[in-house]
């Protein structure tokens, strides 16, 4: 061994004992078993930073420091990861994993030291379980168990690429042996569990155990060894351990393939939709976010592993498609139109408008004046095209008629543009040729201001759950009803003295219409 701790080695806030002077058992279980399982957590770390020890071959080091730079690249990997690899190589620097391999040499998949090892990695069930156990275990114990997992085969794979590094050569086929046997047991776990999850789970846990397996498989690439320098015998096993991880890991992708066709399934003969729909008041649906949930955790994985996932991306692809067109074909259960829009807009600018960005070349963007203690400020809001399609067409099938009762007198030729702010939507222009008598004036403004009234109470207390959202759809109601309110009290003064004595005041309309979608 290149080099020895001394007799005692602080870990963390722990005291670890050389093991050859005062072996204790079960030490590195407590260790393993200590660490948090930050799942869904993600951060940046190499998957291999080279040797640490002293003694290894300079075609070692040089092996190290080519892989560095492409392993801090190319793999991510959960918050406990440092952890875990930290203890890996506690492991093989005091001797623990390699008096593991001495002890096993050439022995079959049943040999006693796989018992001590996988005892000390808190795993030693996987010898012992069968699937029908694993059927009647409850939810959080399945869950449990695949932390339990993901924990060791870490450190299963990192104390072996370590290993790999720093025994004599003649010494790597039975670490490759040890390592492949290890393997081979953990292995058997995957398909297992899997039948066994319930669908509120699935996903998330097959997705956990599909990011550690695919960093677990980089560390076995078969090009990460070329430049070591070890027996043939062991670069064999070493590329027969890479290709079984590589297949477990392909299991996995058509595992997270299908479950995201279960959950399709599922969502789409939910009975809710309709009933969900008209109760909600243009909510976004619990299906909705159910979907953006499983589509997140998709996406997490891809910008996690920078490696090829590109099957991985076309399943995101596939699937923000599918919740789309079902939101699309959903909404027909709304009853009103401008529910209907209302609901396509909330769930869009929730779910579609999160997981993509907008076309490049083609921004969409409404800009909130913000007023705080510090002054003011611009706030702009990204819109998809899709959400700006539905704010115009619930724009014009909610207050298009309100607007309407409003005659305006303009000279011929002449347009006005009401359109509400940058390309956000388009409104169509208003032109009007030549004049028309000034009859019924007081008789249009009660049609306005009834139809402005009845279309608040209506929709009062729809909800538009976002903030930005609502303040956004609030000031384009605003900037598509009030300017030609306000032009037309300008042409027609004589009917000021009627506005002013109700509750129809231009002001008096804009402080009402922020009111609304509070739900």
């Amino acid at each position: 061994m290149a080099r020895r701790l001394a007799f005692v080695r602080r870990f963390g806030e722990r005291e670890i004992r050389d093991p050859a002077q005062s072996p204790l058992r079960n030490l590195y279980r407590d260790l393993i078993r200590n660490v948090v399982v930050s799942r869904g957590q993600y951060i940046t770390q190499p998957a291999h930073t080279g040797s640490s020890h002293s003694g290894s071959s300079g075609a070692s080091s040089s092996y190290c420091s080519s892989c560095s730079a492409s392993a801090a690249a190319t793999s991510e990997f959960f918050a406990h990861d440092q952890e875990l690899t930290k203890i890996a190589r506690q492991m093989v620097s005091d001797g623990s994993a390699r008096r593991m391999v001495n002890g096993f040499g050439g022995g079959g998949p049943d040999h006693p030291r796989l018992e001590t090892w996988f005892t000390e990695l808190d795993v030693d069930w996987i010898l012992q379980f069968h699937e029908e156990q694993l059927q009647e275990k409850s939810e959080s114990s399945l869950q449990e168990l695949i932390e339990r997992w993901i924990r060791a085969l870490t450190v299963i794979s990192v104390s072996m690429a370590e290993l790999v590094l720093v025994v004599a050569v003649k010494e790597t086929p039975a670490v490759a042996r040890f390592g492949k046997a290890s393997m081979a047991k953990m292995l058997v776990f995957v398909d297992a569990i899997i039948p066994a999850l319930k669908e509120e789970e699935k996903l998330r846990a097959v997705v956990d155990m599909y990011v550690c397996l695919s960093s677990v498989s980089y560390r076995f690439a078969s090009n990460r060894f070329m430049l070591l320098p070890i027996l043939p015998k062991a670069r064999t096993i070493l590329k027969e351990i890479g290709g079984s991880l590589s297949r477990k890991v392909i299991s996995l992708r058509e595992a997270i393939s299908s479950t995201m066709e279960e959950v399709r399934t599922l969502v789409e003969n939910d009975d809710s939709w309709a009933i969900l729909i008209q109760r909600g008041r243009g909510e976004v649906h619990r299906n909705t976010r159910l979907m953006v949930d499983y589509i997140r955790s998709m996406v997490k994985v891809d910008n996690l592993m920078n490696l090829d996932t590109a099957n991985l991306r076309g399943l995101i692809d596939d699937s923000v498609h599918h919740l789309k067109d079902q939101l699309l074909r959903k909404s027909e259960h709304a009853s009103d139109p401008s529910l209907r829009y209302l609901f396509l807009l909330n769930n869009f600018y929730y779910s579609v408008a999160q997981l993509s960005e907008p076309q490049p070349g083609h921004p969409v963007v409404f800009t909130l004046e913000c007023k705080t203690s510090m002054g003011r400020y611009l706030d702009p809001v990204v819109f998809t095209p899709e959400c700006k399609m539905f704010m115009g067409s619930y724009l014009d099938v909610s207050w298009g008629h309100v607007r309407a009762h409003i005659q305006i007198t303009v000279s011929k030729g002449s347009c006005l543009d009401v359109s509400c702010g940058p390309v956000l939507f388009s409104i169509p222009k208003l032109c009007f040729s030549g004049s028309r008598q000034h009859r019924n004036k007081i008789s249009e403004l009660a049609k306005f201001e009834s139809a402005f009234h009845k279309t608040y109470q209506d929709q009062k207390f729809w909800k538009v759950p976002d903030p930005q959202l609502r303040a956004v759809l609030r000031k384009a109601i605003a900037e598509t009803v009030l300017p030609d309110y306000h032009r037309y009290l300008k042409k027609h003064p004589e009917l000021q003295k009627h506005v002013n004595s109700g509750s129809s005041s231009p002001d008096m309309l804009k402080e009402l219409l922020g009111e609304l979608f509070e739900g």
